[in-house]
């Protein structure tokens, strides 16, 4: 692939003029014939934008805007379904509608690298056979699974830097910097004929977010200067009150939580958090301890961050021979398992199974995460097990050791009042989310409010406004760890009573 590079001034932002680079990369075209699945086609005059996961609960995100008759995919991730559906361990968008429409993709855009975003790509890129367009925190990430799965080689990952903009058929993708409880998160701002629109990701304003850069409000007000035609926008928290903490908030409390306890200390928490794992290892330095990763999630998040440059300056971790013979009054476990998942590893310590690490009597386990709806049970059983084993249990209930993600309705607000869209759709949520986000967007003054869902096709115009012109009904496919099977909701939860099965 011929990879053109032009180079043009942005704005000034910060009372210094900064070089961003253009990418211009050609429409992939796949031959021979394909039937169909019914569903408009996209004129010069509109975008349409049709979700095939994210709009209807948390996770799975994965979204297709088209424009003059070309389609551009943004994201491809799972929902993990825990005690929800035994032997399944993830769910996934069916790409059908785009698979029989490829000759027309240009590509697919990943915002930021958590698994609800990215973690269906490995597994569906041999129906899309597509270019991968990411940051370098992701791209490692992306990389990474597609080695694991045997395809790295057949896979077009282009890597992007944070403020370029991906010229994609139709598409002009300026990918925006914000922040979220991730590196490298980034808003795609899609410029088309038809108007522009603003795609989120996940987001929040943090002004210390530890790792990476903080959000790039200069370029989210000159969309709403320029005229923002819709915001497709993150949800989580918008019934929520308020605005979100920084990560450095976190830290902070961390730092005082590791503060006087003479025991090991096991923090648990989202891999992916790579701040959050930066602000554990500062909280040890500062109270005299050093820290080991258990983990393989641990491992492969930090691997990338160390690749990336996020860790430089700070004390290595140790290893687990190390840490097993380390007095535990200097000893940190960051741990995988901060949602009760069987086979991580504070699990595995919870239940004295872990071969190399153990938590014993005047310990403390910091839960550095929140509680996922659905996974109480587990969560809350892996912390009777550990105050049975006599270790303090802390969560964010009772320390101010975990902040969200995610904006709060003040952050909401704030975010209309910089790119101040003619139309609000919003996304990344559950029906109550989605509702919630609808009535504070309509009461800010956009002029509509569309609340979707999965399979919806949401025409955008500048004449003929924003409505929900079709639908169709959103398929899925279920990963039990062995293949990749076609998902049936009313089956039982098992998948040897799932009769179809799709190649993975």
């Amino acid at each position: 692939m011929t990879v053109n590079l032009k180079r043009r001034r942005s704005a000034p932002r910060g009372g210094t003029r900064v070089q961003r680079a253009e990418h211009h990369f050609p429409v992939v075209s796949h031959a021979g014939p394909r039937r169909k699945i019914a569903g408009p086609t996209p004129g010069k005059d509109e975008i349409l934008f049709l979700p095939l996961g994210g709009c209807s609960r948390i996770g799975m995100n994965m979204a297709l805007y088209g424009h003059a008759g070309k389609w551009l995919i943004v994201d491809a991730g799972v929902a993990f379904m825990g005690d929800e559906a035994p032997g399944i361990n993830a769910l996934m968008a069916d790409p059908s509608f785009i698979e029989d429409r490829m000759e027309d993709v240009v590509g697919l855009v990943v915002t930021h690298a958590h698994e609800d975003h990215i973690g269906a790509i490995h597994h569906l890129w041999p129906r899309l056979q597509c270019p991968i367009y990411a940051s370098p925190f992701a791209t490692e990430i992306i990389k990474d699974r597609l080695k694991e799965a045997g395809s790295l080689r057949q896979v077009r990952v282009r890597t992007f830097g944070i403020g370029d903009t991906l010229k994609l058929g139709p598409f002009r993708v300026e990918t925006i910097a914000v922040t979220h409880s991730i590196p490298e998160p980034v808003a795609l701002a899609i410029r088309t004929d038809a108007g522009t629109v603003l795609h989120t990701g996940d987001w929040k304003f943090d002004p210390d977010p530890l790792v990476g850069r903080t959000t790039d409000f200069a370029a989210l007000k000159r969309l709403g200067d320029e005229g923002l035609l819709a915001m497709m926008c993150d949800s989580t928290n918008a019934n929520v009150d308020g605005s979100t903490g920084s990560e450095a908030d976190a830290r902070a409390g961390l730092v005082a939580a590791f503060a006087g306890r003479k025991g090991a200390i096991a923090v648990t928490g989202f891999a992916s958090n790579i701040a959050r794992m930066k602000a554990v290892v500062e909280a040890a330095a500062a109270n005299d301890r050093r820290v080991v990763l258990a983990g393989r999630s641990m491992l492969r998040m930090a691997k990338a961050a160390q690749a990336c440059g996020y860790f430089e300056g700070l004390p290595d971790f140790m290893g687990l021979e190390e840490a097993s013979w380390t007095d535990r009054r200097n000893l940190v476990l960051l741990c995988t398992g901060s949602q009760g998942e069987d086979r991580a590893a504070l699990s595995r310590i919870a239940r004295n199974n872990h071969r190399e690490l153990w938590l014993q009597r005047g310990d403390t386990a910091i839960f550095s995460a929140r509680m996922i709806p659905g996974n109480e049970e587990a969560i809350g059983d892996v912390q009777d097990h550990l105050r049975a084993m006599g270790v303090e249990v802390v969560t964010p209930n009772e320390a101010p050791v975990h902040v969200s993600g995610h904006p709060k309705r003040d952050d909401l607000l704030r975010m209309y009042d910089l790119v101040r869209p003619r139309f609000a759709v919003p996304v990344h949520g559950t029906l109550e989310h989605l509702e919630a986000h609808a009535r504070l967007a309509r009461g800010w003054g956009v002029e509509a409010a569309v609340v979707t869902e999965d399979g919806d096709f949401i025409r955008l115009s500048r004449t003929a406004g924003a409505a929900v012109i079709d639908h169709m009904e959103p398929k899925r496919l279920a990963d039990t760890g062995q293949e990749i099977i076609a998902w049936n909701p009313d089956a039982a939860l098992y998948p040897d009573t799932v009769p179809e099965r799709l190649a993975a």
